[in-house]
């Protein structure tokens, strides 16, 4: 097994934003899908990422308050899984809350160790 990085970008809803029972009902939706990734053995970390946060970029390291990316581009968190090959973690990644928000998943291997 190999391990691929799924990033959740977009979306309508955020656990630290969700204040309506439908915003509830989603967070439920995500909780009982990666619950099964976790118990077929799948699921290896993940997180939700704060809404918040700093913006380093160039040779000159400016540093900004915020995150500049448009809505549906902002990366709102991440999981690790396992997965045979980038194949089997896309198919994996078809089952993500997220799409049905009309959000996307981003598929990459994680580099292995020598």
């Amino acid at each position: 097994m190999e391990k691929f990085i799924l990033l959740f970008r977009g979306g309508n809803t955020h656990i630290s934003t969700a204040n309506s029972q439908a915003a509830m009902d989603v967070i439920q939706i995500w909780n009982v899908w990666m619950q099964g990734l976790a118990e077929k053995g799948i699921l290896a970390g993940g997180d939700a990422l704060q809404v918040t946060g700093k913006y380093v970029k160039g040779t000159n390291k400016v540093v900004s308050d915020g995150l500049y990316a448009e809505g549906n581009e902002m990366v709102g968190g991440y999981l690790i899984v396992n997965a045979k090959d980038i194949d089997d973690a896309v198919e994996i990644s078809k089952g993500c809350p997220i799409l049905s928000e009309d959000g996307s998943v981003e598929v990459r291997p994680i580099q292995k160790q020598n």
